[in-house]
């Protein structure tokens, strides 16, 4: 157990109304990709939570009517008593591992486009729905108002008989129609839903009075509110509109969740936000104005930091989105006193990325996000070992080291091959940039634990050929030797080779991450269209290059938009002098200059340049692996051979993770079984009717 003076505090039980949480970690609401269209899948993802020590598990925002229909994006729905038996697996798991389940009520305004429901879209004023698509949100009327208020109760008594403990009223992430009431900016009202604070927080006050008058008696009523925009004074501020709506409010709900606003800001990546408890700041007035217990979150990794906010009166509740999916253990580690195997949150934001594609989540530093219905996978228990009783990896990047550490943790002894003098990889690459450096966890976590284990063998500088494996006698191998990137600019809008003068200046991210730095006027041509090619831009120009952007894309960076980064990535190049040239489309590359094409009209224009980064397509490094297939001898064959990570498939840190995890897992397992169940599905059974 955890040292009793240091973190007891964090494992008191908390009242919050009617029920009472075990200890204090509380996971808020988060959106997973799963939601009503893969319950069994949710439930067992929310289950692993509540395994895990968190007291109060939260589902995504749950749809109460078809009015605020979010397809073709997953998120959970109560539109009526046929969502109640979904939503029970959910609950009952929760209940089953001891703790309480909280479900988001929403009705997201214009921010649902209806585009399944086809049902008119409602605002608090006439205003075009939050989203590409040539359609308007009408301003509700006040039938329409109690319509919205007789649904929002409606599926309060159905999320009770779900079996929830706490139910929400949500305000929070530009997001929902009881924020937009509340902001000057979505509502021009002259009725007495306008006009005044009071008068624009008339229908969260309603929302709260119909919830706590329906099922007040048995469930809590939460209130989730974004207490700051993070626009100044042109948008709500703690400091002032946030601050009286609590004091206005303060013991109507039987729990305040409070955030800043929007989503960007709420789940900040490290790359903006690099501090863990970032919003702190701008929520900690909420405890000195209510009796009812308080939650917030910021990215909180720290338990020394979780256990002050508590003591100092900030918080009655550590609450975690991204913490609870990169660690669904975190407080049974902290209980424990395991705090150094907490695999903590990077703030990637690709769980967030998931969501926004509208596929099932998946997390950088837990590869068994996600899986836990349709794999069966627990990001604490692998299966023992077989009949094999060694393994070795070649390769430390991201899927070497996870892979490596799952065979150790199933009883293998392993033997790690890594060519550099330095165990991670890209990710090491990654995180010396701006902004990364937060990313390096994930190797250090990975590293950490390989070093605690005896049945590990770790050999740095050690670039293996095939005849050296040979020697080794090791019958399983995985093979993780990675990828570089390309220096022809093959990639997403070219599948040729660019035209080069002889002597053109012409570097890579891997140059860049080597400390080996093109200077002068650099132009950086982004092909990639992810992240990397900006976080250079950015680092260059920090460097006192000047720097031009090159894209055929109609932005920097877009892939960063699923992320919630885009924006803030383009303002910041623009603000350090990065001059951005989008739709263009490199042809060729001279000493000093280089010739662009633009991507519709193909008019080329030329731009003067003492070097170009090319940031396209990377090349994986199988030579080995080829070596090992084609070239094994009688007196050696590998019995297991597999190719893994950026060396099977470049992608992200968290696929190269995933692929290693996957390995590990999968190794001596059936490959009938494994074929024939790549993993489970949700079907749809017809009733006939």
């Amino acid at each position: 157990m955890a040292d009793s003076g240091r973190y007891s505090v964090l494992f008191e039980p908390v009242k919050i109304g009617p029920v009472t949480a075990r200890n204090r970690f509380y996971q808020v609401p988060h959106c997973c990709g799963l939601g009503h269209l893969r319950p069994r899948a949710h439930a067992a993802m929310r289950a692993m939570k509540a395994e895990g020590g968190w007291a109060v598990v939260s589902t995504e925002e749950a749809e109460l009517h078809p009015s605020s229909d979010l397809s073709p994006y997953p998120e959970q729905r109560i539109w009526d008593d046929h969502d109640i038996p979904a939503l029970r697996l959910m609950t009952d798991a929760v209940h089953d591992n001891g703790s309480l389940a909280a479900i988001e009520l929403v009705h997201n305004g214009n921010h649902s486009a209806n585009l399944m429901s086809r049902a008119p879209v409602l605002a608090p004023s006439d205003m075009t729905v939050d989203l590409i698509y040539p359609k308007q949100a009408r301003a509700m009327d006040k039938t329409d108002i109690r319509a919205f208020r007789q649904w929002h109760r409606d599926a309060a008594l159905r999320a009770k008989k779900a079996g929830f403990d706490i139910v929400y009223v949500y305000a929070g992430h530009r997001m929902t129609l009881a924020h937009h009431f509340l902001l000057k900016e979505y509502n021009d009202r002259t009725d007495e839903y306008g006009g005044s604070l009071e008068n624009r927080a008339r229908l969260m006050r309603e929302l709260l009075e119909d919830t706590r008058e329906a099922i007040g008696d048995q469930c809590a009523v939460a209130l989730r509110l974004a207490v700051d925009e993070m626009m100044g004074p042109s948008g709500m501020q703690a400091s002032a509109e946030g601050r009286e709506v609590v004091e206005m409010l303060a013991e109507l709900p039987d729990l305040w969740d409070v955030n800043v606003s929007d989503w960007s800001n709420d789940s900040a990546t490290t790359r903006f936000q690099p501090e863990d408890g970032y919003q702190t700041a701008y929520i900690d007035f909420v405890k000195k104005l209510t009796s009812k217990p308080v939650v917030a979150v910021g990215r909180l990794n720290s338990p020394d930091m979780m256990a002050s906010m508590v003591r100092n009166g900030v918080v009655d509740f550590i609450g975690a989105a991204r913490p609870s999916i990169a660690d669904p253990f975190l407080p049974a580690k902290i209980r424990d006193d395991r705090i150094e195997e907490i695999r903590e949150c990077i703030g990637c934001n690709i769980c967030v990325s998931c969501d926004s594609f509208g596929i099932p989540i998946r997390c950088t530093q837990n590869p068994t996000m996600g899986e836990e219905w349709r794999r069966n996978w627990h990001p604490e228990k692998v299966p023992a070992k077989g009949q094999e009783q060694d393994a070795l990896v070649v390769g430390g990047g991201p899927a070497g080291l996870e892979c490596a550490m799952q065979l150790a943790r199933r009883g293998y002894e392993v033997t790690l091959a890594e060519a550099a003098g330095q165990l991670g990889g890209r990710v090491v690459k990654e995180a010396s940039l701006p902004g990364l450096s937060a990313w390096k966890r994930v190797a250090d976590h990975r590293t950490y634990d390989l070093s605690q284990r005896g049945n590990v063998q770790v050999f740095l500088d050690s670039k293996l050929d095939a005849s050296q494996i040979a020697e080794l006698g090791i019958r399983n191998v995985f093979v993780a030797t990675g990828s570089s990137w390309r220096r022809d600019g093959v990639g997403r809008s070219s599948r040729a080779p660019l035209e080069f003068s002889d002597n053109a200046s012409v570097f890579t991210p891997d140059d860049v991450m080597s400390g080996i730095l093109p200077s002068g006027r650099v132009i950086i041509y982004d092909d990639d269209q992810a992240y990397l090619a900006g976080v250079i831009a950015e680092h260059l120009a920090l460097l006192g290059s000047t720097v031009r952007f090159i894209t055929p894309a109609s932005k920097v960076s877009p892939w960063t938009e699923a992320t919630l980064e885009q924006s803030r990535i383009q303002t910041s190049l623009l603000h350090k002098g990065v001059d951005i040239l989008t739709h263009k489309q490199l042809r060729k590359i001279s000493a000093d200059s280089c010739e662009v094409a633009c991507s519709f009209t193909g008019q080329t224009e030329t731009h003067a340049c003492d070097a170009v980064v090319l940031v396209t397509e990377r090349a994986r490094h199988t030579d080995l692996f080829d070596q090992l297939r084609d070239q094994g001898t009688d007196q050696f064959k590998p019995a297991t051979l597999e190719l893994i990570g950026d060396a099977a498939m470049p992608g992200l840190i968290a696929d190269a993770v995933y692929s290693g995890h996957m390995a590990a897992r999968d190794f001596e397992r059936d490959p009938a079984e494994i074929a024939a169940a790549v993993f489970r599905r949700e079907l749809t059974a017809l009733s006939g009717t």
